[in-house]
Formats: structure tokens, C-alpha cells, sequence
């Protein structure tokens, strides 16, 4: 939200790529970016009907670019896909499954080695869409989040504050009686390897579920839903910060919905899911950044899954570090959902929404967008 593109076309300065999705306090920083002094500003020409259903006065249609983007993750997940099968069909190995084979599959703890792939090649599969449509649409990669100048303290931060109010949360649950840790389960050098294996595996999901929606479909969204309010109520004033939140809204209950398939998953976890992803927007928000949100999600989910070994919506790991099961009514305990399942989870989202207020200087202070 940050990046400017340094070999875009000239736009008009109150409205263009570098504006949409990003609060409206950084307008004159990106419109000075776009037109430094001296620069000609070329009046938009009246485009013919069919450029006008395709491209408006910010480029390729948020619509469109959506579109292009969803096609090519399924284009290229599908081409994995036959891949995969024809390996396993050339090895003698059955491609198929039946309902109750996958579900009986998706029950069992996750082994660190599918974990790993399974959410590295879709991770790559999100990065490619996000590197096609980037330069479809003329944009700079690390426009969609992945930029700015403070990626590593910012993600370092992140990882901290996940550690920290998960753990919070666990100890609230262990204090109140909800949760009981049975027995350690790993030691020495195995608890090692599974530590580190697991903090790669948990990075890779940040990553993922970062990107894939609060990367490029956040921010063209937004872009576009924050074109449609100008459009309609000519306000330029309110339109990029509404358009964000309602892309956020959306998005997040996306989010929460995909949490649905994961067995042991509950109503309070699926709205925690949705909460999660806006408290996560309210740090792009602030930021223009993905990489606190990136951090907060990392070191969140290792340390539910492998630090103290509950579920994380309903998912189960193999090689965590304590045994430990829930005790008393699920909407308190979490039940097999997990910590996420418990009411108090919202409690500490709340207090998220608070560390990220108190602790992230909003973009502009910081001086991730930078005029030239």
C-alpha cells in the first residue's frame, strides 16, 4: 500500500493506483511521488466503449483484475494438481479418495511434512498470481503488502506480541480451570527439531493466509469498492479508508468461513477467525504492511500447536511439546477447537487491536511512503 510504481503512467492526483486502498492522509505524499515537480500531467482522453468496460481512470477495473487474479491460482493449482496425480498413478499409488477416507485423513494430526508442502506450494501459487497480476496492472510487487522499509522490525515485532498474547490467553484458560496440561511430551534435541521444523511450517501459513487475502484481493478491492463510493457520493475524502473497510469486512468473513471445513471447528472459532483477519487489516491499516500481521499469525499458531500443544481451529500437529486436553463447557474451554473456541479468545483480540493503536506509528509518521 506504500509502493509506488516509479514507471507508471501519469495520473490525475486525486485518484490513481498509488491512492486506492490506502488511508487518505497519504494522498499528497503519492501524488507527489507520481508527479514530482515539472512533471506533465496528461488529461485523461475519453476512452472508446471497450477500453471504458476494462480499464477506468486507475487503470485495469478492480473487477477484472480480481477475476485475472482468481483464474490464474486456479490455472496454475489445477496444473499442480494433474502433476501430482500422474506422479502418484506412474508410482502405482491411487489418486482418489472417498469422502470417508478424506475426512477420516483430515481428522488425524498434521505430520510436519505435509504440513510444509501443503502450505509452501500454495504459497507459491499465491505468490505467482501476485507477481502476474502486478505486472498486468503495472504495479510494483510489494505494493500488495509485501513492502516497505521496516519489514524485519516489524515482523520481529509481530512474532513477539503472538507469543505473548497467546500465551496470555492459554495461562487465562490454565488459571480458570478450562485447561489441563497432562505430561511433556518431548525433551532435548527432538523437542529442537520439532521447534524449528514447526516454525517454518508456521511461517509458511502466515504467509499464506496473509497474503492470499489481505495481499492483491485487499487491496484491489478496496481500490475498487473505494471507486464506486467516490463514483456515487463524490467524496474523496472518506472514500479510500471506507473502501478498505469494507474490503476488510468481506475479506475477514471469508476468512472466518474458510476456518468451517476444519474438523472440531466451532461457531465462537469461526467468528474468532473473522475477528482475527480484521484486527490483522487494522494492522495493514496502520502500516501499509503485511509483515506484523505475518509475524502475530507465525509465532500465534506455533506456539498453540507445538509450545503448548492445543488445537488451533480444530487442527491437531503431530510432534507438539505438552499433551494437554480441555476441561468444562466448549464455549469456555474451547472444547476441540482450541483456545480459539473459547469465549475469552475475544478478550484478547481486543487487546491485539489495542497492542497495534499503542505500538505501530501509522505509515506516513513512520515514513514508509516516501515522496521524491
Amino acid at each position: 500500500m506504500n509502493d509506488i510504481h516509479p514507471d507508471s503512467e501519469p495520473i490525475d492526483v486525486t485518484s490513481g493506483p498509488a491512492l486506492e486502498g490506502a488511508p487518505q492522509e497519504y494522498a499528497a505524499i503519492a501524488a507527489a511521488h507520481d508527479n514530482p515537480p515539472g512533471a506533465e500531467i496528461v488529461p485523461s482522453a475519453k476512452p472508446s466503449g471497450l477500453r471504458y468496460v476494462f480499464f477506468g481512470a486507475d487503470g485495469l477495473r478492480a473487477g477484472w483484475g480480481i477475476l485475472i487474479f482468481i483464474a490464474i491460482m486456479f490455472a496454475t493449482g489445477f496444473s499442480i494438481h494433474f502433476v501430482q496425480t500422474m506422479i502418484k498413478r506412474h508410482h502405482g499409488v491411487s489418486a482418489s479418495q472417498s469422502a470417508a477416507e478424506a475426512k477420516a485423513e483430515a481428522a488425524k494430526p498434521m505430520s510436519p511434512r505435509a504440513g510444509i508442502i501443503g502450505e509452501g506450494s500454495t504459497f507459491l501459487v499465491v505468490m505467482l498470481a501476485t507477481f502476474v497480476i502486478s505486472r498486468i496492472e503495472r504495479r510494483r510487487f510489494g505494493v500488495y503488502g509485501l513492502g516497505g522499509t521496516r519489514r524485519l522490525p516489524q515482523f520481529l515485532a509481530g512474532l513477539f506480541w503472538g507469543l505473548v498474547c497467546l500465551s496470555l490467553l492459554v495461562g487465562l484458560l490454565r488459571w480458570s480451570g478450562f485447561l489441563q496440561f497432562d505430561a511433556r511430551l518431548l525433551s532435548g534435541g527432538t523437542a529442537l527439531r520439532y521447534g524449528l521444523i514447526w516454525a517454518i511450517g508456521f511461517l509458511l501459513v502466515g504467509l499464506l493466509e496473509e497474503t492470499l487475502l489481505r495481499g492483491y484481493l485487499q487491496y484491489t478491492l478496496a481500490r475498487g469498492l473505494a471507486g464506486i463510493y467516490g463514483a456515487i457520493f463524490k467524496d474523496s475524502r472518506h472514500r479510500h479508508a471506507i473502501g478498505f473497510w469494507v474490503a476488510a469486512l468481506v475479506l475477514s468473513f471469508v476468512f472466518g468461513l474458510g476456518h468451517g471445513h476444519n474438523p472440531g471447528e466451532s461457531p465462537i472459532g469461526l467468528l474468532a477467525a473473522g475477528l482475527a483477519g480484521l484486527v490483522f487489516c487494522f494492522a495493514l491499516y496502520r502500516t501499509g504492511s503485511l509483515w506484523w500481521a505475518i509475524g502475530i499469525h507465525t509465532s500465534w499458531d506455533w506456539a498453540q500447536s507445538f509450545l503448548y500443544g492445543v488445537a488451533d481451529s480444530g487442527l491437531m500437529v503431530e510432534g507438539h511439546l505438552f499433551a494437554t486436553h480441555p476441561v468444562g463447557k466448549p464455549i469456555l474451554s474451547g472444547g476441540l477447537t482450541g483456545p480459539e473456541g473459547s469465549i475469552f479468545v475475544i478478550l484478547v483480540l481486543a487487546l491485539v487491536a489495542v497492542i497495534i493503536r499503542l505500538t505501530l506509528r501509522p505509515a506516513a509518521e513512520a515514513g514508509v511512503v516516501q515522496a521524491v
